[in-house]
């Protein structure tokens, strides 16, 4: 069966939401966009946009049924993004009184480092994999699975481009400053949290 635009439109609305709810991956977006710049909040965007279609592609060529037939690859996928998470947790929770300094964070590190924090949780491929058996029709063209990953590729990009763009002002700099300590400790303890909820949980 072919692609139809209701079933495109379909999966953007739930695409939208899932993007702007509340978790690791935005909040790390919009910390490093406070704290740096919109052209590191981009880039972060741009990492994690990439790592999200990547999943999305892989939901659609059936790594799902991989991971069913190899269970150690998924495990070592949810190790492997665990113990980035709480890397990056204690990395914020140690550097929380530190000042940040004029320099934007590099461009290179930060496309990485979103790209790292999407790509370490196979969570975001379950979820394009639940989303694709309701939304698709079975048995897609090559290039309707190409739209599909382009069209997400696309729309997270918009939607980080966007919120850097808002959240890169005057008062929203001043404000992440003065807040500094218990902003990057309450993210580094929620980022910490669910890198053990990934190690803990079977």
């Amino acid at each position: 069966m072919s692609l139809t635009l209701v079933d495109l439109l379909a999966f953007n609305a739930v695409l939208i939401a899932a993007i702007a709810a509340p978790g690791a991956a935005l909040l790390y977006f919009v910390k490093t966009t406070v704290a740096s710049g919109r052209a590191a909040g981009i880039a972060t965007g741009l990492g994690l946009g990439t790592a999200a279609a990547l999943w999305t592609l892989a939901a659609l060529l059936g790594l799902e049924a991989v991971f069913a037939l190899f269970p150690w690859t998924y495990t070592a996928l949810k190790l492997g993004g665990a113990a980035y998470l709480i890397w990056i947790a204690v990395q914020t929770w140690r550097h929380a009184r530190m000042p940040l300094g004029d320099a934007p964070a590099p461009r290179g590190r930060a496309v990485l480092s979103g790209l790292l924090l999407n790509l370490g949780n196979p969570k975001s491929m379950l979820f394009a994999a639940a989303v694709i058996v309701v939304v698709f029709p079975q048995g897609l063209a090559p290039a309707d699975i190409a739209v599909i990953t382009l069209n997400h590729w696309l729309l997270e990009l918009a939607f980080y481009a966007g919120f850097a763009l808002l959240l890169d002002t005057g008062p929203a700099r001043r404000g992440y400053l003065r807040l500094k300590p218990v902003l990057d400790r309450v993210a580094a303890t929620l980022l910490g949290a669910l890198g053990l909820r990934l190690i803990l949980e079977k």
